[in-house]
């Protein structure tokens, strides 16, 4: 969306990729109506951290060393955004860190993003928080307020587009091949898993925990897979022939907002998810010892209950109970203003 606003307003810009998730970005970049300039393609099957961080900084340091930037965006947690920005520092170029700010004060958890985001904090020279709790932790480890602005999350732009292309698409068939698998009489549960610290045991203690929930006879399960099969294999193996469970593999964007706009409740080792789900007043329950996004926990939007088989299905049936009074959430992530507060900003910069 950051892309669009800079279009919108004719400032120049180039968009680089590294492709470190090819499929769901190939269909995003579509979706969005965005091509990259630059597509360094450098994702290999079973790629370690390491191999791929330093493709990164080789490859990025190329595009520096033949263009002249006046300021490298990078956003979130991903091995490449560190890598991006410390190409650019090694240039002597400028930095802005979009979702800056977002901490565990963990390093393993989440592994290994959040050490991702406190070495591109400190990196950067802008940093564009998406709440206030994310500048306070910013200005406790030294950063200057003048160059921090609070500007809620890109991502909740993001899903205000979406969901206008929706509901102003007179027919979406990829929204409908999906619709029609489901029972529309029943209470959807969406699930999601992905992260690395819950590979292995935690891993299968949710799938346990959905393999329960699902005998709920009002209930419905979609698990939308992810394309690591360190995650996708495991899930295939211990739920794919379970009653009630969808599995559904590399979905569109577009698609699983609808999805999420339709569940009743969203399992979710996702950062993403956790912003996005207030704004659809869905409740999630967070698969992970600690969350970066501690404001919907507080407001009570989100609880955070690791992998614990037994924690997960008494949650979900709290909340399937509760639901008739659940209240109406106010997304403390944004108002889906954030890309024009980013744009102002660097367009009011001295470059």
């Amino acid at each position: 969306m950051l892309c669009k606003e800079f279009d919108a307003r004719q400032m120049p810009y180039k968009l680089c990729v590294t492709a470190q998730h090819r499929e769901m970005l190939d269909q995003v970049m579509q979706f969005f109506q965005l091509k990259p300039d630059y597509d360094l393609d450098l994702m290999q099957p079973d790629q370690s951290l390491n191999a791929l961080g330093s493709k990164i900084l080789i490859a990025m340091d190329a595009i520096l060393a033949q263009e002249h930037f006046d300021l490298v965006l990078v956003h979130g947690d991903t091995l490449t955004s560190t890598m991006v920005a410390l190409a650019a520092f090694h240039r002597e170029v400028r930095v802005g860190h979009v979702e800056a700010g977002l901490r565990t004060y963990n390093k393993k958890s989440p592994f290994p993003e959040e050490l991702n985001r406190q070495l591109t904090g400190r990196i950067a020279d802008y940093h564009f928080a998406p709440t206030r709790a994310a500048q306070e932790n910013l200005l406790r480890e030294g950063v200057s307020e003048g160059s921090i602005l609070v500007t809620g999350n890109t991502v909740i732009d993001a899903l205000n587009w979406t969901l206008r292309t929706i509901k102003n698409t007179a027919d979406f068939p990829t929204i409908t091949i999906v619709k029609k698998k489901l029972n529309q009489t029943k209470k959807l549960i969406l699930v999601t898993g992905h992260r690395r610290e819950n590979f292995g045991e935690g891993l299968a203690n949710i799938c346990n925990a959905i393999s329960q929930i699902a005998q709920q006879p009002e209930v419905e399960v979609v698990f939308a897979l992810h394309m690591n099969p360190n995650a996708k294999d495991v899930i295939v193996e211990m739920l794919g022939a379970k009653a009630n469970i969808h599995l559904i593999p590399a979905i569109e964007y577009p698609v699983f907002v609808w999805l999420m706009s339709e569940a009743s409740i969203i399992i979710s080792d996702s950062g993403g998810i956790q912003e996005e789900a207030p704004t659809l007043n869905v409740p999630v329950i967070v698969t992970r010892d600690t969350t970066e996004r501690q404001e919907g926990v507080d407001k009570g939007y989100a609880h955070l209950v690791g992998t614990n088989t037994v924690k997960i299905v008494d949650t979900v049936n709290r909340l399937l109970k509760s639901s008739d009074d659940r209240p109406v959430f106010q997304n403390p992530y944004g108002d889906g203003n954030a890309s024009k507060k980013i744009a102002d900003f660097i367009a009011n910069l001295s470059l």
